[in-house]
C-alpha cells in the first residue's frame, strides 16, 4: 500500500525526542497507524514544533496529529509565545463571581467569552505550528475527591460545565479545531489517578447520569469525539469505561446518540492494566466501541501492538471514516499573521483584562 492510498488506522502513537528518528518514521508508515501525540518533551520551540509535524505530514498526510493542551497544568507548549492559559476552574469561578456591580448573569456571560476565548487562542496557536487536534475539554466535575482532575474541572455544576465547554468547543471551532470531552462518563469521582492505580466508583448509575454524564448528553452534536475513562463503576460493569461496551455502545452510542469519534485514553497507564496486555486492551477497547487507542511513552508496546493487533477492514474503515473528520479543512494562518489577526488579537485582550494572563 502506498503512502497516498493509505487511511488512518486506529492506533495514535507518540515519537520519542524533538525530531523524528529512523524509528518513528517507521511507526507513522504503519498501516495500523492513524495518529501522532505529542507530548513536552517535543516542544522546545515553535521553529522546531513547525518543523516536527511538517516531517510527520511528509510521511503521512493522513495522519491527525494530537496534543494535550487543556490550560492550567495540563498544556505542553507554554514558552516562546504560547499563551500560558488559565485552569479551567478559574473559568467556573469567573461565572459564580458576584460583586456589588455584577449579577449572576452578567458574570456567565462573561465566563462563557472567556471560555470562547480560551479556545480560540488554544486552537489558533497549536494550527499555526501544524498541530491538528488537541483533547480537550476535560468535562469532569470537580467533586473535591479526585487529585488528578482537580483544577482541570469547569465546576461541581454539570450546566456550568456544559455551557463553558460549550462555549470552549465554539473557540475551538472557529480555529478550525474538533474538540474532545474526556474523561466519559466522569472521572470527578473516583479518587485513585488512573495513570498509577486503578480507580472504582461505586455510585449507581442513574446518580452518574443524573450528573457526571450529564454534560455529554447536553453538548450533543457539539462533541467530536470523546475519551473515556480508565474507571470501574462495578455497579454497571466489571470492565473500565473504556473496555466497556455498556458504557460505549449502550449507553454513549445508543441511549445519548453520540456519532462522533470515540479515543481510548493511553493504553500503558495502569488504569488500562486489567486488560492484561497492551495488544488485550487494544481489542477490548476498540471491540467496546472505540475508534482509536493511544499508546503513549511505550516505544517498544507501540511495536507490539502494531505487529500483533488485527483489525478487521470493516472496523478500519468505519474508524477511519470518523477520524478523518476530526482533520482541519482550512488551512491555518502562520504565527506571523495570527499575531496580527483581529480575533486573536481580541481573544488575548479579553483575557489580558481579566488578568488571567500575563
Amino acid at each position: 500500500m502506498s503512502k497516498s492510498t493509505m487511511k488512518p488506522g486506529p492506533v495514535t502513537l507518540d515519537v520519542v525526542g524533538l525530531e523524528l528518528n529512523a524509528e518513528d518514521r517507521r511507526r507513522i508508515l504503519h498501516p495500523l497507524t492513524g495518529g501522532v501525540i505529542l507530548f513536552g518533551r517535543n516542544f522546545s520551540n515553535r521553529k522546531q514544533l513547525t518543523k516536527l509535524t511538517a516531517e510527520i505530514k511528509k510521511l503521512r498526510s493522513d495522519v491527525l496529529i494530537s496534543i494535550d493542551h487543556e490550560g492550567g497544568r495540563v498544556q505542553r507548549c507554554r514558552t516562546d509565545g504560547f499563551t500560558h492559559l488559565p485552569a479551567m476552574r478559574k473559568l467556573g469561578e469567573l461565572w459564580g463571581a458576584k460583586t456589588k456591580s455584577t449579577h449572576t448573569a452578567e458574570s456567565a456571560a462573561v465566563a462563557m467569552a472567556v471560555a470562547t476565548a480560551c479556545g480560540y487562542i488554544l486552537a489558533a496557536e497549536l494550527r499555526a505550528c501544524g498541530v491538528d487536534f488537541s483533547f480537550t475539554p476535560v468535562l469532569d466535575l470537580d467533586f473535591g475527591r479526585s487529585g488528578v482532575i482537580g483544577d482541570r474541572a469547569f465546576s461541581r455544576d454539570p450546566q456550568i460545565t456544559f455551557a463553558l465547554a460549550k462555549s470552549l468547543n465554539e473557540g475551538l471551532r472557529l480555529a478550525g479545531m474538533a474538540n474532545c470531552g474526556k474523561h466519559f462518563p466522569g472521572h470527578g469521582w473516583a479518587e485513585a489517578d488512573s495513570h498509577v492505580a486503578i480507580p472504582v466508583d461505586e455510585r449507581p448509575l442513574k446518580q452518574i447520569l443524573n450528573t457526571d454524564a450529564k454534560p455529554y448528553e447536553w453538548l450533543d452534536l457539539s462533541l467530536t469525539a470523546v475519551m473515556p475513562a480508565h474507571v470501574i463503576y462495578p455497579k454497571v460493569d466489571k470492565n473500565p469505561a473504556g473496555f466497556s461496551k455498556v458504557w460505549l455502545h449502550s449507553i454513549l452510542r445508543q441511549e445519548l446518540g453520540f456519532e462522533g469519534v470515540i479515543f481510548s485514553d493511553d493504553l500503558s497507564m495502569e488504569g488500562a492494566s486489567v486488560a492484561g496486555s497492551v495488544v488485550k486492551g487494544a481489542d477490548m477497547a476498540l471491540d467496546a466501541g472505540c475508534d482509536a487507542v493511544l499508546l503513549c511513552n511505550r516505544p517498544d508496546l507501540a511495536d507490539q501492538l502494531l505487529s500483533q493487533l488485527k483489525v478487521s477492514k470493516a472496523k478500519q474503515a468505519e474508524s477511519a471514516k470518523r477520524l478523518n473528520r476530526l482533520m482541519p479543512t482550512a488551512a491555518a494562518p502562520s504565527w506571523e499573521e495570527l499575531q496580527t489577526e483581529a480575533q486573536y488579537q481580541h481573544a488575548k485582550g479579553l483575557l489580558q483584562q481579566l488578568k488571567l494572563i500575563a
